[in-house]
């Protein structure tokens, strides 16, 4: 016996393809914009920036709070200080946006940084510049030294010969004339009547080993940092503006409205002002204004 077969036949819903469309679109759009818009440039500096510092050296975030407190306000910004120890990650994280700027380092220690790493960063215009001397557990003056007197020197490139200039500023040494004296290395001693023996160490190793050779030259920041009495400072002449430290700032930044104001404010009159009268420990003369040449 033949049976009834019943067939329904039901209309699909529009829906799932229309979600479909949806999420297509959506899609399309989003990557048109992310064409447009790339991460890296849609960095918004808001009223807050994030400033570095060397959180070795706290006279610098001194430095970055005085600014916050009684020059940003004037243009319309406030600051915030961020410490980060690894020069490698402060740098970076500046030209990428993550902080506004960093305070700590010269030109020439920059450079170092970014031809290593090529890093979009540029150095605006110099500070401050730090107190940088002789110090010596066994002499009271530079006049002192022994001939064949052992000396201890940063290690790095771009501190040596800050520590080489000031030797031959002050007549102790003669480095090689086709030598720019910024770049010098202990090889471009040509002339060294006192037969000086030089030690090459790390910079934050200084203090450390004063104890075990006749002088040692640094930055005073480091010095105290050690705890080493400013009495033991046998020579502390004005560093060459060239070494001064710089206001740098990721080049892709340096027309943003707000990293504007923030470059006027560390330009402003006050902080050099602030660097001569100041009475801070951390800051008197460890960090001076900069100076003419």
């Amino acid at each position: 016996m033949a049976q009834d077969v019943h067939f329904e036949i039901k209309k699909r819903s529009p829906l799932p393809l229309i979600i479909a469309v949806v999420a297509v679109v959506a899609i399309a759009v989003g990557a048109y914009y992310l064409a447009l818009n790339p991460k890296s440039d849609t960095v918004v500096f808001g009223e807050t920036l994030k400033v570095h510092f060397e959180p070795t050296m706290a006279g610098e975030e001194h430095i970055i709070k005085f600014v916050s407190e009684h020059i940003a306000p004037d243009y319309g910004i406030k600051l915030e200080a961020v410490g980060l120890q690894d020069p490698v990650q402060s740098n970076r994280a500046v030209a990428d946006g993550d902080y506004a700027a960093t305070i700590y380092q010269h030109q020439w220690w920059l450079k170092q940084v970014v031809d290593a790493n090529g890093f979009e960063l540029t150095s605006t215009f110099p500070i401050y510049q730090w107190g940088f001397g002789i110090y010596s557990e066994r002499y009271k003056s530079i006049d002192d030294l022994p001939e064949g007197a052992v000396i201890a020197v940063p290690n790095d490139g771009a501190n040596q010969g800050q520590a080489l200039w000031l030797l031959e500023r002050q007549g102790l040494i003669g480095l090689n004339k086709q030598v720019e004296p910024r770049t010098a290395k202990l090889r471009d001693i040509a002339e060294n009547p006192r037969k000086f023996e030089f030690k090459e160490l790390e910079l934050m190793t200084l203090p450390r080993v004063l104890d075990s050779v006749d002088a040692a030259i640094g930055y005073i920041s480091e010095f105290d940092s050690g705890k080493v009495a400013r009495e033991k400072g046998i020579l502390f002449p004005q560093a060459p503006r060239t070494f001064a430290s710089q206001l740098v700032i990721g080049t892709k930044f340096l027309n943003d409205p707000q990293i504007k104001k923030l470059q006027q404010a560390f330009a402003d009159p006050r902080l050099d002002e602030y660097l001569k009268t100041t009475d801070d420990p951390l800051v008197a003369g460890v960090f001076t204004a900069v100076s003419e040449n």
